[in-house]
């Protein structure tokens, strides 16, 4: 198994490091094919918990079914995506407490933002790993992401995108273990990734990415999103109200997420394979689409 990138550099882990990691987030059954009954081999099958979502610890919020790793990269990306904090700053804390059948994140919000919070008509519910807007009474429509368009954002070229999913596979350490999860990337403006997130729910992973790149803003200022998954209405609404100007998803958007992705001002590229890609909105951030005479 290749080593884990380290969460704030290109460099791997230590191998006890990610040996730790990688324990924890995927196990080993004997299985056998329907071909051939008496003959068991190894399959890797990630882990999936389900995550309580508490506030200040008074106000439970709702449970998330996902994968145990980079909760409070989570808890931030989740925050800001869901609007209960303007920014991470808004974060006082996150804690981690097991519980009988999985986890909680307490999350401490500064008091404005959880007197907001406790206003809100919540629709309480267990999130299965592929709800993106568990807990929301209402769907916005395309023109009510409560979002300002994106501004200018990068100016990108076509061979910086390629290059990032070319890479892109190399990095997804817990997908290599278990051919099962989803990720979500990001890479400079010359293509070279910096970043990953990986969970059995595409929401999740996302979540995890935004939270983590908030919180280093920095280190991952300019540069785009790669996205393993299709690109949903909610996958749209989160990488909007994150600010990500450019978008690359390996399956093709819905769409009303491809509405929301033009409406918005964002650049979304999608069925996006290493040798072609597809350019559904936003192109005029993307240098090298003519070749030159």
């Amino acid at each position: 198994m290749g080593a884990v990138p380290h969460p704030l550099t290109t460099e791997p882990c230590p191998p006890e490091f990610e040996a730790a990691i990688m324990s924890t987030l995927f196990y080993s059954l004997d299985v056998s094919a329907l071909s051939c009954p008496d003959e068991n081999f190894s399959l890797n099958v990630a882990e999936e918990v389900p995550v309580s979502l508490l506030f200040n610890g008074i106000f439970p919020y709702g449970t998330m079914m996902m994968t145990p790793a980079d909760l409070e990269d989570f808890a931030h990306g989740y925050c800001i995506t869901e609007q209960i904090v303007g920014s991470v700053a808004d974060i006082r804390s996150v804690n981690i407490v097991a519980a009988e059948d999985g986890l909680t994140l307490d999350i401490f919000i500064r008091g404005r933002a959880l007197t907001r919070l406790m206003r809100r008509n919540v629709r309480m519910q267990t999130g299965h790993s592929s709800c993106g807007i568990c807990g929301s009474e209402t769907v916005p429509e395309y023109d009510a992401v409560a979002a300002a368009p994106l501004g200018e954002g990068p100016s990108l070229s076509v061979t910086a995108i390629r290059n990032a999913l070319h890479e892109l596979r190399k990095w997804q350490t817990l997908n290599a273990a278990t051919r099962m999860v989803h990720a979500a990337a990001w890479a400079n403006n010359n293509g070279n990734i910096h970043m990953i997130r990986e969970d059995v729910g595409r929401h999740n992973a996302l979540d995890k990415l935004i939270g983590v790149r908030a919180s280093h803003p920095d280190v991952f200022h300019e540069g785009f999103c790669l996205l393993t998954s299709r690109y949903s209405f909610e996958m749209a609404l989160k990488t909007v109200r994150a600010g990500i100007a450019v978008v690359v998803a390996i399956s093709a958007p819905t769409y009303r997420a491809f509405r929301t992705a033009e409406k918005m001002n964002q650049t979304l590229i999608a069925i996006a394979r290493q040798d072609e890609q597809t350019l559904f909105c936003g192109g005029r951030r993307l240098t090298g689409l003519y070749p030159t005479s």
